[in-house]
């Protein structure tokens, strides 16, 4: 009789944290900077996500004219255009707490120390063209091998090209594409593991998620600010929401 209960505690507790693994995932936009109110994509925000316990944080990386990797939302940075500027002339700028644009390098670096934080590096479409993004994304791919932080990094991009690239040059990378126009099956079918759609997306196309469920895809929606829609979005069973208000998220998702 004991050894049965035993037995039955002991799945009912593998049941509990199955569910509890299963719960939607809160990704921090750009960091957590809105209700923090330090600067976006700067190390601060990076932090800041790290501070909520949120379980990622997204950020935007950009290849300078003399190709260095550096984090911004924005193709400029306070005015200066990132892909025709050199890095050092990026550094005539500061964010208002005073840091400079971080490079990829210094980003992962100072994210490799929050044990625990997943690093969402979005790869951003190049305004010179597609050659220019692949570089980057050759670059990106690189340097998250050499710093050793596979296990942290996931991989998004508008760049369907992109994706595939990551995909092509680390096998085992997680990547999810974010330009909403392309079908779960499909996304499939070309090696890519998730679909990091506009919220707007899953409305048009309502059996999105659960197609990408059924083909072992993950499942992203941005950027969800609004109670209503992260209400919705849960009940559906998301996987992982990127958000604004990462404070309003996790009030609803302890409720």
């Amino acid at each position: 009789m004991k050894k049965t209960v035993f037995v039955i505690l002991a799945t009912m507790a593998v049941m509990g944290i199955t569910e509890l693994n299963a719960q939607t995932k809160i990704i921090a936009h750009r960091g957590a900077f809105k209700n923090t109110k330090v600067p976006e994509n700067s190390i601060a925000s990076l932090k800041a996500a790290k501070d909520l316990d949120l379980w990622g944080s997204e950020y935007d990386v950009h290849l300078t004219k003399d190709n260095v990797l550096v984090v911004n939302h924005d193709n400029d940075f306070y005015g200066i255009d990132i892909a025709t500027a050199t890095y050092q002339e990026l550094l005539t700028k500061s964010h208002p707490n005073g840091e400079k644009i971080p490079t990829l390098e210094e980003y992962i670096k100072a994210g490799l120390k929050l044990k625990g934080l997943k690093l969402i590096l979005e790869l951003k479409t190049n305004k010179l063209g597609l050659e220019r993004t692949l570089e980057a994304t050759e670059k990106a791919v690189a340097l998250v091998k050499e710093l050793k932080a596979e296990k942290v990094t996931e991989y998004i991009a508008f760049s369907y090209d992109a994706c595939k690239k990551i995909h092509e040059l680390d096998p085992k990378a997680k990547v999810a594409y974010l330009n909403g126009d392309i079908a779960p099956d499909q996304i499939k079918k070309d090696g890519l593991t998730g679909i990091d759609y506009h919220l707007s997306v899953f409305t048009k196309n309502p059996t999105w998620l659960q197609e990408s469920k059924a083909l072992k895809l993950t499942t992203n929606a941005w950027t969800v600010n609004k109670q209503d829609d992260m209400k919705s979005l849960i009940s559906q069973k998301i996987d992982y929401i990127t958000t604004n208000e990462p404070e309003l998220l996790k009030t609803l998702l302890k409720k």
